[in-house]
Order: C-alpha cells, then structure tokens, then sequence
C-alpha cells in the first residue's frame, strides 16, 4: 500500500486588516502562491478575513460604555466581515477548486437573517479541494474581551470531516483548552488538526503540542502578524506601544507539530512566511500504539459524553 504524504503549509501573511476587498485580493494572492509551491492543504489564522480584533486588548478605552470610537470600529468590522451564504465564499470557493487545495479559512461571520441575525462570530471554514464548504464551525465561547464583539457558537461544526487529503478539523484559540471540547474532535477521527490563534506564543504552543500529543494528530498551528501601526486610528493605544509603531501585537509564531507533540517545523514570529512540513499519515497509527484516547485508552463503560451538534435555526 502506497504512504500517505500531505504537503501543508500555513500562510504566515498579514490581511488588510480591516479591509475586505483588499484581503480577498490578498487571500487569492496568496492561494496561488500556494499551489505554486503544491501544497495539498493551506490554513490562515483565527478570523483572519477581515482581521482579528486585537484592538480589544490593545486600546485601553474600548470597553467604556456608548463609547463612539469603539461603536465606529465595531461597525467597520460589522461591515467588513462576511456572510456563508454571500458571495466572498462563493468567490473562494472557485479560487480553492481552481487550485485543487484545500483550505481552513478563520472569518469574522456576520448573519443577516434567523436566529443570531445581527451577531458575530469566531469561525472556522473548511474547503475541500473540489471548492465544496465541508465544514462550518463557530468559536463556541469568545475568549474574554473577545465576547465584546463575538457570539457564542455551536458544535455543528465540532468535528474532522473527509477531504481530499484526509481527515481534518479544527478549533480555534482557547477552544484548545476545552477537555471535552477536544474529546469531541478526537473521537471524530481526526488526522490533521487546524488550530487557529491570533498569536501562538509560548501557552498557545503549549497548548497545540499537548493536542498533537493527545490526540495522536497532526496540528498546523497558525498565527497571524498585526503591528501597532496598524491598529484602528480611531482607538487610543496603550501608553506603552505609542512609541513603538513598528513592533508587532501579533508575532505569528505558525508551526506545524507531529503526533508525538514534537515540531516538523520550529515556530516562526514576526515574519511574513509560507511554513510548510511533509505529514506522513502513516505515522498515526504507529503513535496510536501507546496512547489512543479514543481507542486502548478509551473507557467509554466508565465515561459517557454527549454532544448536542444542532444548530440553533
């Protein structure tokens, strides 16, 4: 029998923070840059279209009440964020099929109409390589300053589904640190894990190795890159990034981790970069051998889990 090789990369580029038009020209950009080097499988960072809202943990007067810089941030992002059903996904979904990849998008989602109509939310898409949207899941809890701007999601979208290059999920950010949030991925049979972070500094590392590890996977790791200049200019940054216009409050940090928690490619920050590695699929199975939470070291007569993945219509 023939291995099973995956060529994956994480595109380490910055968006038009902010600017939709601007970073769906980038995103094509940066898919065909990722056909050229053949990657089978390509992920951005968390609510990479049209920008993460590092803004709330950055300009220290955001949380007042009726303040009017924030309602007019909040707005562009409102504006500048997408719908599944609109026509940005439309568009992607020929770049993917046109490239042949597939793709774990983050998005800022904006719905118009039913229940959430008016909300935002944390979301991950999953392309496969025909352009088909495989999957659609929504951050289940905003982490912290984040429930300013973010919805809480659902898990109909908390699962590994088949694409072209295997099995693949994902979560994004302190998803990461939900047990049984983690337990409902590993038991979908997940081969490729997109953890999808603002930033993957040393905690968020920790956090997609200790994943790789459990969940006997592979983890894309991906950051993203934002520096103080270009933060809203209607907010007021905090005192001590004033000065500093060039220095980044997103570094990236993407990194690719085998299932044995160890890298395949070291982290890289404040660098814009294609980070790839060569995943052998193979090579689940032989982890899989000491340690397999959903398998010889499952005790589903002592544990039962239930998961409600309906999403509220």
């Amino acid at each position: 029998m023939a291995s099973r090789t995956v060529s994956a990369g994480i595109l380490q580029y910055a968006p038009a923070h902010g600017q939709l038009l601007a970073s769906m020209e980038r995103l094509e950009s940066l898919l065909a840059q990722a056909a050229e080097a053949h990657l089978d499988l390509a992920v951005v960072g968390e609510t990479w279209l049209s920008g993460y809202p590092v803004w709330l943990d950055h300009c220290p007067n955001v949380a007042r009440w009726n303040h009017a810089p924030t309602k007019q941030v909040f707005g562009e992002l409102y504006r500048n964020s997408i719908t599944v059903e609109g026509p940005e996904v439309k568009q992607i979904q020929a770049w993917v099929k046109k490239h042949g990849l597939v793709l774990g998008l983050g998005i800022n989602e904006r719905v118009e109409k039913g229940y959430g109509s008016g909300s935002l939310y944390n979301s991950l898409l999953l392309f496969d390589a025909d352009g088909k949207l495989v999957n659609h899941h929504r951050k289940l809890v905003p982490t912290y300053t984040e429930r300013l701007v973010h919805a809480h999601g659902d898990a109909a979208g908390l699962q590994a589904v088949d694409t072209a290059v295997g099995k693949v999920g994902g979560l994004v950010c302190w998803e990461h640190w939900m047990p049984l949030a983690r337990h409902a991925m590993h038991t979908s049979g997940e081969e490729i894990h997109l953890a999808l972070w603002p930033t993957v500094h040393e905690m968020h590392q920790v956090a997609s190795r200790q994943y790789a590890f459990e969940g006997r996977c592979y983890v894309l790791a991906a950051g993203q890159l934002m520096q103080v200049k270009e933060l809203p200019p209607t907010l007021e940054v905090a005192p001590e990034l004033a000065q500093s216009p060039e220095a980044y409050v997103m570094r990236g940090g993407s990194a690719v981790i085998g299932p044995d928690g160890f890298y395949l490619t070291e982290p890289v920050f404040e660098e814009s970069s294609l980070v790839t590695a060569t995943l052998e699929l193979d090579r689940l199975a032989e982890e899989r051998m000491n340690l397999d939470v959903t398998g010889h070291y499952y005790r589903p007569d002592v544990f039962e889990v239930n998961i409600n993945r309906k999403r509220p219509e």
